[in-house]
């Protein structure tokens, strides 16, 4: 998943609606240290409809009947100059029928979770919950170019669904930063999840981007069933929390 700009500094507002999801910077400064034994499974498709779902929805829109999912995945590879997303699109379509993968893919509505939820690739927990037990981040202060790890601690006592963790930056600039993470169905016990961020300041004129002036910053984390923020089943926020640190001059 990319990382992405985010308006809300609000911690209820910004991770229950994702309207704000519009732009994305070029290089990633978020990024996950610890992450969870995956279900292939689960993830592979995850990944594949992150790169497809949009494309393929326009397609399906535009090119009236589709009868075959040569015929759709051709058109995907041709869009994305991939064979190999077309190839995989075409093994996925083939095992669910071209109907039913058409039908999935809009009632999905750009939700990478749920599309896999409906093909069956990843398990579903409407029973699961997670507490968040601390979240801190390392060092609270250091200079430009510093990076700080933030530590993550939650107990799940029924076990969680397929979700995510997402992590948004309340920067001194205005330029918030943030992102988010799949984490998939967990068993109920304790886990802990760090995650990195690199402060090397930039240049504007270049591109959009942060530049990590000195000031007080704010981070938010959320624990997700489901995509955070979506409308679809299977989704709720389990918890929230937040921290602070400070880059110095």
């Amino acid at each position: 998943m990319k990382v992405l700009l985010i308006v809300s500094l609000l911690l209820t507002n910004s991770f229950a609606q994702r309207t704000w999801l519009k732009l994305e910077v070029a290089k990633p400064v978020l990024k996950p240290i610890s992450v969870a034994s995956p279900n292939d499974e689960c993830s592979f498709c995850i990944d594949f409809a992150t790169q497809a779902l949009n494309q393929l929805l326009n397609i399906i829109l535009n090119a009236g009947v589709i009868g075959t999912c040569s015929e759709l995945c051709g058109k995907l590879a041709e869009k994305v100059n991939s064979t190999l997303v077309g190839d995989i699109c075409d093994i996925v379509c083939s095992i669910a029928g071209i109907e039913a993968f058409i039908d999935i893919i809009e009632k999905a509505d750009l939700d990478p979770i749920y599309y896999c939820e409906l093909l069956k690739l990843c398990p579903i927990n409407d029973d699961g919950d997670a507490k968040i037990i601390s979240f801190t981040v390392s060092p609270e202060k250091g200079p430009q170019g510093s990076q700080f790890i933030f530590k993550l601690t939650y107990k799940t006592v029924h076990g969680t669904g397929t979700g995510e963790i997402g992590i948004n930056i309340g920067t001194v600039d205005g330029f918030p930063v943030g992102d988010y993470f799949l984490n998939e169905e967990q068993a109920p016990g304790t886990y802990g999840q760090q995650i990195s961020l690199k402060t090397n300041p930039c240049d504007p004129s270049q591109e959009p981007c942060e530049m990590w002036l000195p000031g007080l910053y704010n981070a938010s984390i959320a624990l997700c069933n489901g995509e955070c923020g979506s409308k679809h089943p299977h989704s709720q926020i389990y918890d929230q929390a937040n921290c602070t640190f400070t880059i110095t001059g």
